[in-house]
């Protein structure tokens, strides 16, 4: 059994999510203690326990730990299976955090995978539901791996409520990633949204972030603006947001966004996504610093040599490498420092579906 000290690095709720999917992918059962130590709520929250739960029934795995506030878990998987499953997380708890595991196991399923999540989509320290959709997942599509995210409804912090359906295809093997080029930009495009809000905000956010990107000399940008009017507006509570992203002519997706709060105008919303866009979009790598921590548990388990650029090496990216590394057994090559762009450079397991490779296990 291996064992995981999950106050390493990050020390949060991602280590313990990506510790559970490559459990499941490699066959491997994991002990995992110090869960969430570094946290003022350690332990496992309803989030969390949510994902342990949909992970459980996707691979049959036998489960000790798996109880609110509990900083100790033991996960022993089996087989992968295909199948419709449905997640209420009960909270406002992320839906595309709680996707992120299943997405990694999913690839190696029996059969085509259906997950519907009902929680948040749109939330603080979260991919957003249209960053997952129209950056991470055609992305994975690089590998190989079909995925496809409907956002039913979406869900604010603190009444949750967003309905998220995900489909995916399971591969046979994942091809590797080579992503190290930016190339030159085709067009920005992007989503403002606003929910339970009038519909003035969303056309507001979308101009302030299309008005900073063009003073920038970026001329194709496109965001539409999103709303629902109030007679038809079934969403539980409030919010905003917008997601950014660039394309390029190398086959990369760039990705940057900013959600709304109280008192907070919705021009700054629209110029904070923009400008954290153009700050990745300067240093000339090929991934942002977000998508980077989702790459890595693709492509240590992907089949041959995979090598990205990425604009920040952030502290979620170098706790996943180190994951990566001591559950699969093998070495990344990283250049740069915390907090610096840099290079992840790995030659993957090359895992294919239903094989359990062996582990040292010391």
């Amino acid at each position: 059994m291996i064992e995981i000290d999950g106050s390493t690095g990050e020390g949060g709720g991602a280590l313990l999510r990506i510790a559970l999917a490559l459990s499941a992918v490699c066959g491997s059962p994991i002990r995992i203690y110090n869960i969430r130590a570094k946290r003022d709520n350690p332990g496992l929250q309803h989030q969390h326990l949510s994902s342990v739960n949909v992970m459980a029934s996707l691979c049959g795995a036998k489960v000790d730990g798996a109880r609110l506030n509990s900083t100790e878990l033991v996960f022993e998987p089996g087989r992968i299976r295909g199948g419709k499953y449905r997640v209420n997380i009960g909270t406002a708890g992320s839906t595309t955090l709680l996707l992120q595991p299943v997405m990694i196991a999913s690839a190696f399923a029996d059969g085509p995978v259906e997950v519907e999540v009902t929680g948040g989509t749109d939330n603080p320290k979260a991919p957003p539901i249209d960053y997952l959709k129209n950056v991470t997942v055609p992305m994975l599509g690089r590998f190989g791996y079909s995925v496809d995210v409907t956002c039913v409804l979406r869900g604010h912090y603190p009444k949750g409520g967003g309905r998220v359906v995900a489909r995916m295809e399971p591969v046979g093997v994942l091809k590797p990633l080579v992503a190290v080029e930016r190339g030159r930009i085709l067009g920005i495009r992007g989503v403002a949204h606003c929910v339970r809000l009038p519909e003035h905000v969303a056309r507001r956010m979308a101009h302030s972030a299309s008005v900073r990107l063009m003073r920038e000399g970026y001329s194709d940008v496109k965001i539409k603006a999103e709303h629902y009017p109030p007679e038809r507006d079934s969403h539980l509570g409030p919010g905003a947001g917008i997601t950014i992203w660039a394309e390029t002519d190398t086959g990369c997706i760039l990705g940057a966004s900013a959600l709304g709060e109280p008192g907070k105008p919705a021009e700054r919303v629209g110029t904070e996504a923009a400008e954290n866009l153009i700050k990745t979009l300067e240093t000339g790598c090929a991934i942002d610093r977000y998508l980077a921590d989702q790459l890595v548990p693709y492509m240590g388990i992907a089949e041959g040599l995979s090598e990205i650029t990425c604009a920040e090496l952030s502290k979620h990216t170098i706790t996943n490498v180190w994951l990566v590394e001591k559950i699969l057994g093998i070495g990344f090559e990283v250049r740069g420092g915390e907090g610096c762009s840099g290079r992840l450079i790995v030659r993957g397991t090359g895992l294919k579906k239903g094989e359990n490779p062996q582990h040292d296990e010391d």
